[in-house]
């Protein structure tokens, strides 16, 4: 069943049984626990505004600012408004979209005649900025709500996947407008084309066209309002005259209504990559109705479906918050590209139509395949299709599968190639059912034989010489995970060429390792190491690694970790040098080192993707007892329920993903072989609820803040002696049974070892 179909079941469900949702919400309604304004502040990145899991539509406050802070358009210590946008990005580190901005306004809409309002690029709408209170101002999903002007606009709004509504009420009567200022642009973002017009006294359709990190955007929307547009006027370049359409690059339009104080204004705005048609189409497909209080509530039943797949129970009441936060961020990316007509515009600028899934964007892969996609094959196994369905569109439309794709453009943002890992883990796990795995293969392998990116000069030397490519060992060990599961996918179906290919090169990383410093190092196509080397030195995207240093980097192999463990000499030296990394008190070098190397603990640097599988090594030298107390402390200190509570970028959820797993005590350290490596758990019992309707309990006895150490474990009554277990024993159903204590057993899972290597 696809998403528009669960939406209007979900729907019918709601009105039929209003009685019995609103007894759950007030027993036992888990979007309470969600703060969707815990990283808005601090580095997080992530918007506060309405949005429903995977949607298209994310309707939130653009404060107008051009900053690293505000890539998502909001940040809490900004204090003024210029609007509200209808497509925002959840945590990334580039900034792009707050597209559509709408924005109502009590003052009176004139043309823009300063010295200003004559640069091509001046921002209209700047000039009638609403300013508001975080006091003022609420959040749960699929709502947000905030106090313009000291409560002279009450301004809400809730959304359906394709659809935002907005509800303005207004302290007085009088005259009031609506402004869309289709040229606005912040970060990346730069108007292309816009255009606008009134298609009758209620409705006003457009679309708007931008370049930036998405390097062709289209969006088309209609726009429908429950009250008769008294005036429309068209602006471009925020000069206003009564045209009834408008195009150009800076486009504004003001409508003007009559409003009555307390009688609110609604307005609904559906959209669509692929044509004005398909937008108008999700106001009527979605939101037929004018009931904002009942858009809401669906949208809120929508969320409550999601995180009811998990429920926890803990004695630490906090934690709760915490939690379903975080599982409520992990699912607000990918998006859904596809409209109601199942149209989307593709990677070849072409619109294409997605017959047999729904198409999805937004594939933040350098983050999301470490924890989040692992995530989703355990709570979305529906979508987990569509993801794979999308990824083979992008590549049979762009010719190569996603690396950073955003809203139909391939962006080539990070390094590596891991659409590989998401598709061999899918497969993996059955649930990849219609595609050919040899088809699956060949465009695997296609990625992997490019030339740009080092990958020649990798094929050539087998490491990436330092002097040929920029950020070479972080790119040349990431390509040996990624083959790694080249080679695991031609073992799945027999074809013994492609798998000796890529099981060689998945041993490349090997050739970065210096025995004499210890660390995966810039090397020479002379062989010789780069001189001048310090461990602590980052420059940001601008030396040998990617949003790093060599401490944070040189512990990536999740394929082969006993490989890495005999490089260094073995178990002993492995492990003197992981507790260094924790307990390093030298800070990072550099003048312009990367500004996402944050959360740190020692050069351990959890603010950023390339650490997070680190903390569970232990368990791969037969201690995780270390395990259990580094990963206690990520959990303790690097997550808050405060606006500044996750401690890096958020990256489309995988900072979160991250905390929803190891919160319930295991983590999946190689994210494509099917294990969950063991931490230590949270909470006093976790539930997942699965798509077969088989139940994945973990019971934790004597758990507390101090009883942090795994003592004994059963699986389904059975002894369980070693420090993992597997996707199969999870969705299977069971009982997991952790027995935990204030002092380390360090018999536990200290003889059988989690299965590391490259075969």
């Amino acid at each position: 069943m696809k998403l528009t179909s669960i939406f209007s079941l979900l729907l019918l469900i709601l009105l039929g049984s209003c009685q019995t949702t609103q007894q759950q919400t007030a027993t036992s309604s888990l979007t309470s626990y969600v703060d969707p304004f815990i990283g808005t502040g601090g580095h997080g990145h992530v918007f506060p505004g309405a949005t429903t899991p995977f949607g298209m539509v994310q309707l939130s406050p653009v404060n107008g600012v051009s900053g690293w802070d505000w890539v998502s358009g909001y940040h809490t210590s900004s204090n003024e408004l210029v609007g509200f946008a209808h497509m925002c990005l959840s945590g990334t580190g580039i900034g792009d979209l707050a597209d559509i901005v709408v924005l109502p306004t009590t003052k009176q809409v004139v043309s823009d005649t300063s010295d200003q309002g004559k640069k091509k690029e001046s921002h209209f709408v700047d000039n009638y900025k609403s300013s508001y209170s975080h006091a003022n101002e609420s959040a749960k999903p699929g709502y947000y709500q905030v106090e313009l002007n000291g409560g002279e606009i009450n301004a809400e709004f809730t959304a359906s996947p394709h659809t935002g509504m907005h509800k303005y009420t207004f302290s007085e009567t009088g005259e009031a407008s609506v402004i869309i200022d289709l040229g606005l642009a912040i970060n990346w973002d730069a108007s292309v084309e816009n255009y606008i017009n009134q298609e009758s006294e209620t409705v006003i359709s457009g679309y708007r066209k931008s370049k930036g990190w998405a390097n062709e955007q289209w969006v088309y929307f209609t726009l429908e309002c429950n009250q008769k547009i008294k005036s429309f006027r068209t602006g471009i370049n925020g000069q206003l005259d009564a045209n009834s359409d408008a195009k150009g690059k800076y486009v504004q339009g003001v409508l003007q209504f009559d409003v009555k104080a307390k009688e609110p204004l609604l307005i609904k705005v559906g959209l669509s990559s692929a044509s004005t048609a398909g937008s108008a189409l999700s106001i009527s497909a979605e939101i037929p109705h004018w009931d904002f209080d009942k858009q809401r509530a669906a949208a809120s039943a929508l969320w409550e479906k999601e995180l009811q797949k998990i429920k926890i129970e803990t004695k630490e009441k906090e934690l709760l918050t915490t939690f379903y936060t975080a599982l409520y961020h992990s699912m607000i990316a990918p998006n859904i590209h596809s409209d109601v007509n199942r149209e989307y515009k593709g990677q070849d600028g072409k619109v294409h139509v997605a017959k047999s899934h729904d198409q999805y964007t937004v594939f933040s892969l350098w983050d999301t395949f470490r924890a989040n996609h692992p995530l989703f094959t355990i709570t979305q196994e529906d979508k987990v299709a569509d993801f794979i369905h999308s990824f083979m569109a992008i590549h049979n439309e762009g010719g190569l599968l996603p690396v950073w794709e955003l809203v139909g453009n391939e962006t080539n943002c990070m390094i590596g190639y891991h659409a590989i890992p998401v598709v061999l883990d899918a497969w993996q796990k059955g649930l990849i059912k219609d595609i050919d795995g040899k088809v699956l293969l060949d465009a695997m392998v296609k990625s992997a034989m490019q030339d740009k990116g080092g990958l020649a000069a990798l094929r050539k030397y087998a490491y990436i010489p330092a002097e040929l490519e920029n950020e070479s060992v972080s790119k040349a060990l990431e390509y040996a995970y990624d083959d790694w599961c080249i080679a695991q996918m031609a073992k799945s179906i027999g074809d013994t060429d492609i798998y000796n290919t890529f099981i060689e090169r998945a041993g490349f990383y090997k050739n970065h390792f210096d025995a004499s410093t210890g660390f995966m190092r810039g090397k020479m196509a002379n062989g010789q190491w780069k001189e001048s080397f310090d461990p602590l030195f980052s420059s940001h995207r601008d030396d040998e690694y990617t949003e790093g240093n060599a401490w944070q980097y040189s512990w990536f192999s999740p394929h082969d970790i006993n490989g890495l463990v005999q490089l260094h000499g073995g178990k002993d030296n492995f492990v003197q040098r992981l507790d260094s990394l924790f307990k390093i008190e030298e800070g990072l070098k550099g003048e312009h080192a990367s500004p996402d190397i944050s959360g740190l603990i020692g050069q351990y640097a959890h603010g950023n993707e390339p650490s997070h599988h680190v903390a569970y090594m232990y368990n791969y030298v037969g201690m995780p007892w270390k395990s259990a107390e580094k990963v206690n402390e990520i959990l303790r200190t690097m997550y808050s329920n405060e606006v500044d509570g996750i401690c890096g970028n958020e990256d489309c959820g995988q900072m979160s993903a991250w905390y929803v797993f190891s919160s319930m005590g295991f983590y999946p350290v190689n994210p494509a072989d099917g294990n969950y490596i063991f931490g230590t758990p949270l909470f006093d019992m976790v539930e997942i609820n699965l798509a077969n309707n088989k139940t994945f309990k973990v019971e934790v006895e004597n758990n507390s803040k101090t009883n942090i150490y795994i003592q004994s474990a059963t699986l389904n009554d059975v002894n369980l002696d070693q420090s993992w277990f597997t996707h199969k024993d999870l969705i299977n159903g069971g009982h997991l049974k952790l027995v935990m204590g204030s002092t380390p057993n360090k018999n536990w899972g200290s003889k059988t070892l989690p299965p590391s290597m490259t075969n």
